[in-house]
């Protein structure tokens, strides 16, 4: 009895893709079908899918993270994939990529054409936006690349929270969030080319857990200054060490010189945020940090950070985390723990030391 045929996955490179991520997902799809009998009977199965490193070029180029990645074949070598990955690329994501990636860009909308599921890892999806495939549709990426993306592509429906997002005709476009938020959209897609059970013993070979909580409990909700106002950015630095304070914004204010009104233009100009919100971003950053670091209660965290109500402290963290406080904690809390490694000296508590 002959084997069935093996999928065909194209994991798309470029100078900017980071090498860990592409072979990570190389492993993965090899091991399907082969690695779980392997490992449980002795004796190797069957290998399910073929990936296959293309390029534009079949010539070996140095990704970012600097490692030699040698395709296998390129663009115009391989025109008929089942699915394209698009791995993540190393760039600001302010970077406009679309310019010197036209090959790819057209390769990726053929592939489609043609048939083939795209989908692409992390600020991967930055290439996958400027094909169009995502327009008037819904997708992710990388929490710190999502508002860049709403910018710059502003016919896709940015969902910042989301880890996997599957859409388009047939839901044959596939984005994933950050960092490891990969091994997601590799389950997803074994899953819907092989199976659920395929999928569900490479899940428990590799102990991958499903990233069920989204990414937004990861991500940073403090952005950076847009321009460059000396004065907004003096206040956001007061605003570091007084986030505490009662009435923060009629502190920054005064700090400023500037008439309430004309503060409050150049702060949103700057930060994209008004700044009451930014000050909430602040604190509730501060609190995270509190709940990864301490035993303080939710009250005392809430009172810590500036805030005297803390049901809503809890609402707007929610809000904020898409986690409770609690469920924050318990997320967290044993990983920094854990990385503190055994016998570490614990963190000294807020307010051990004179300000």
């Amino acid at each position: 009895m002959t084997d069935p045929p093996k999928l065909k996955i194209a994991l798309l490179v470029t100078p900017e893709t980071t090498a860990s991520t592409v072979y990570g997902m190389y492993d993965l799809f090899c091991s399907a079908g082969r690695d779980w009998d392997f490992v449980v009977n002795g004796r190797p199965g069957a290998q399910r899918i073929e990936p296959r490193i293309v390029a534009a070029s079949a010539a070996a180029l140095k990704a970012a993270n600097g490692i030699w990645l040698k395709p296998d074949c390129s663009f115009a070598d391989y025109p008929n994939p089942d699915v394209v990955c698009v791995s993540d690329l190393f760039v600001t994501p302010d970077e406009d990529i679309a310019s010197h990636h036209a090959a790819a860009i057209n390769w990726l909308k053929a592939c489609h054409t043609a048939g083939a599921t795209v989908a692409s890892a992390c600020s991967g999806a930055m290439l996958l936006a400027a094909t169009g495939l995502l327009d008037g549709s819904e997708a992710t990426t990388h929490w710190a690349y999502c508002e860049a993306m709403a910018k710059r592509y502003p016919r896709v429906k940015v969902s910042a929270s989301r880890a996997l997002v599957a859409s388009g005709d047939g839901q044959r476009v596939v984005t994933s969030g950050g960092g490891s938020t990969w091994y997601d959209m590799a389950l997803f897609l074994i899953a819907r080319f092989l199976g659920q059970e395929e999928a569900m013993r490479l899940a428990k070979l590799y102990l991958l857990d499903w990233h069920r909580l989204g990414q937004q409990p990861f991500a940073s909700l403090a952005r950076r200054v847009q321009g460059d106002d000396a004065v907004i950015g003096t206040c956001q630095e007061w605003i570091a060490e007084r986030y505490a304070n009662t009435n923060p914004v009629a502190g920054m204010i005064a700090l400023s010189g500037l008439t309430e009104r004309t503060f409050k233009r150049r702060f949103r100009a700057a930060t994209g945020m008004s700044p009451l919100d930014y000050v909430h971003t602040v604190r509730i950053e501060e609190s995270k940090q509190l709940l990864e670091t301490t035993e303080m209660s939710i009250e005392a965290v809430a009172q810590e950070v500036g805030y005297e109500d803390g049901s809503f402290f809890r609402r707007l963290f929610r809000r904020e985390v898409a986690v409770t406080p609690a469920q924050y904690r318990r997320q967290f809390g044993p990983l920094r723990k854990a990385l503190r490694g055994p016998g570490a000296v614990p963190p000294p508590s807020p307010g051990a030391f004179p300000p």
